[in-house]
């Protein structure tokens, strides 16, 4: 059973960096870059912060995804997910799925080629945009995190 203990402490580490760096980038980051305290340029700015952490989000999305896939198989957990009782246990999945497609497509092919151009265009109005969305996942992250952690500890909302 020491696997699973493992597991769990390395899904747990991979959790803190890859979501305390969102919640870092969303509430110290981008509102310094916004309020020019790093500089006015600050797409050059936004990716001084994030070509350091990019590397880092990505190995821990991966951690996080074998980690937890590897307790799902050894504990036999799949029936979780037909059970409105475990929601957190979705919404986990479906936070990673998100990552994912950000951090491993849309962000290095997608969005950001067109951010840069709407960011030398419309700095204020890209860089909104940006802190909102990080809001956004943010809040579902830490919402996910929530529910799980009090599930574990024999609370849920059903």
């Amino acid at each position: 059973m020491y696997d699973v203990i493992l597991a769990r402490a390395l899904h747990v580490i991979a959790i803190v960096i890859w979501i305390g760096g969102v919640s870092m980038v969303t509430t110290v980051a981008l509102p310094a870059v916004r309020r020019g305290e790093l500089g006015d340029d600050w797409l050059r700015a936004l990716n001084a912060i994030e070509n350091r952490f990019a590397m880092q989000a990505r190995l821990a999305v991966i951690v996080t995804g074998l980690t937890g896939l590897y307790m799902l198989a050894r504990l036999d957990l799949w029936d979780r997910f037909t059970s409105a009782q475990f929601w957190w246990m979705h919404a986990m999945v479906g936070i990673w799925l998100l990552f994912v497609a950000i951090l491993f497509v849309a962000e290095p092919f997608i969005i950001g080629r067109r951010f840069a151009k709407w960011a030398s265009e419309a700095p204020r109005d890209a860089f909104a945009w940006l802190q909102r969305a990080h809001w956004l996942l943010l809040a579902l992250s830490l919402i996910t995190i929530l529910g799980a952690v009090a599930d574990s500890q024999g609370w849920s909302l059903f």
